[in-house]
């Protein structure tokens, strides 16, 4: 054997295709006809194309039907209290941005006990994808009325209908400066993959609210926007509206339901993430290249 073949360089190990047998953890625990199983299948379908390094993916959820989805993906990922994920997600987002991070929750889970957390997450322009399954009820709690449910819907907790004036998820990201807002529909296949991978690839704090309908608590939900069923899918047409303006996008969320789908509004804007790290590359400059942790035990020594 020639001392070229021994100086030679050991190869660098091929990581396997990413594909949906490798992204699949425990089986699905949604009741059957769930269309949280469609939302699943369509992410996996996403990151089998854009191929993100396996240990760079990171799914994040609160409590809910809908976020059980870390259970089913074979990443990393953390199941956090209810309306908690933004907050967790956020400081993950932070501290690695190497990784792609993946918030996934329902109605509930967004709009209502973690809704502050969501105007926070959206105004600061956090770098991460959040995936909201909108299905109009508390499921998990076995049908209670949720943020979004119409007025009139009968349940445990309204037994002779909601009075209350349900929230509307494209009027609120709006309001609360999202960057990415997106609205699919989880029995429009690929209408929802095709909205998944431009929020993923958008550079900033990305929305989908993604109508999932509950089979079992709100049966025929969506009907008005299934086109199997009667109903239509009206998508935006983005030659006559323009996706950077937030007027037109307001207008758009104004009306009736269904509604329309598709991106109602992107811009771009310098992400938290982005401006923390200049932030922090200053600082180390001007401490002679320190290391972020020589700069934090420096900190710690003033403080004592």
């Amino acid at each position: 054997m020639s001392s070229a073949t021994l100086d030679a360089p050991a190869a660098t190990p091929v990581a396997d295709k990413l594909t949906k047998k490798i992204l699949t953890a425990d089986h699905p625990t949604w009741c059957p006809g769930c269309g949280d199983f469609a939302v699943l299948a369509a992410f996996y379908k996403v990151l089998e194309k854009l191929q993100y390094p396996h240990e760079k993916i990171v799914c994040v959820a609160g409590i809910g039907c809908s976020s059980r989805f870390p259970y089913f993906m074979n990443t990393h990922g953390i199941h956090f209290i209810h309306g908690r994920a933004l907050p967790l997600a956020t400081g993950i987002s932070l501290s690695r941005p190497d990784v792609h991070v993946f918030v996934f929750g329902g109605d509930g889970d967004g709009f209502s006990i973690g809704g502050n957390h969501l105007n926070h997450a959206a105004r600061k322009n956090i770098k991460l994808t959040y995936v909201i399954m909108d299905n109009y009820v508390y499921g998990l709690t076995k049908k209670q009325t949720s943020p979004t449910s119409p007025q009139g819907f009968k349940s445990k907790t309204d037994p002779t209908g909601s009075i209350d004036r349900p929230i509307n998820p494209m009027k609120q990201l709006l309001a609360s400066g999202a960057t990415f807002i997106a609205r699919t529909h989880a029995a429009q296949v690929k209408h929802m993959v095709d909205t998944f991978e431009r929020a993923i690839l958008h550079d900033g704090f990305s929305v989908v609210e993604c109508l999932s309908e509950c089979v079992m608590f709100y049966e025929g939900s969506f009907d008005d926007s299934t086109p199997r069923k009667g109903g239509v899918y009206d998508i935006i047409d983005e030659t006559q509206h323009d996706v950077q303006d937030d007027v037109a996008a307001y207008k758009l969320a104004d009306l009736p339901s269904p509604g329309k789908f598709g991106v109602f509004y992107q811009t771009q804007r310098p992400t938290k993430n982005a401006m923390e790290q200049k932030w922090i590359d200053s600082t180390q400059a001007k401490l002679g290249g320190a290391s972020q942790k020589d700069i934090l035990r420096k900190r710690l020594e003033i403080m004592r």
